[in-house]
């Protein structure tokens, strides 16, 4: 059940977001480990350069982005070690390499701008999540600097309090 950008509500009155459509876009796979390990500073929406069988299997949801990262090459962006499963009505002469290296279409000036903050110690590209925005299939890219290991904690236990407080809420209710 879709509601294309509507809130909907859900049992005990609470409105939640329905995240897989929203106003055109369908959200394909969202890249936890990326939130897990980086501290997302910055996102952009690049467009994915894709063989026919690719974006069929995008569009079945067979994609994989969790060890995956982009890199500059010749003022061109490659994503590398995104998984897309072979399409299954395809034959195999027709199918693709699972794990080739994808071109990303970005602007020159976003490219440069990329560039530069790379460049910068500690800064690296991770795709976040895959959408098909209009029926094209889109990574936003996420410029991301490492967590150390205390800061995954300090997450861990926040997410935890959080918990704890909503279930003390629902307690009371």
């Amino acid at each position: 059940m879709y509601h294309h950008g509507m809130m909907s509500t859900k049992s005990k009155g609470k409105q939640t977001f329905d995240s897989t459509r929203r106003g055109g876009e369908k959200i394909v796979t969202v890249n936890r480990k990326a939130f897990h390990d980086y501290h997302i500073e910055e996102q952009f929406e690049a467009g994915i350069e894709l063989t026919g069988t690719e974006i069929k299997s995008i569009r079945e949801g067979r994609v994989n982005i969790r060890d995956a990262y982009a890199r500059i090459d010749n003022g061109e962006v490659w994503l590398i070690g995104m998984h897309i499963s072979p399409y299954g009505q395809a034959s195999e002469y027709y199918n693709h390499d699972p794990l080739r290296p994808r071109r990303l279409l970005l602007h020159k000036a976003q490219i440069a701008y990329l560039q530069r903050k790379l460049e910068a110690q500690g800064y690296t590209l991770v795709p976040v999540r895959v959408a098909l925005r209009k029926g094209r299939a889109k990574v936003d890219l996420g410029v991301a600097r490492g967590k150390q290991l205390y800061d995954k904690r300090q997450d861990l236990a926040a997410r935890e309090a959080q918990r704890d407080i909503e279930r003390a809420l629902r307690r009371r209710d």
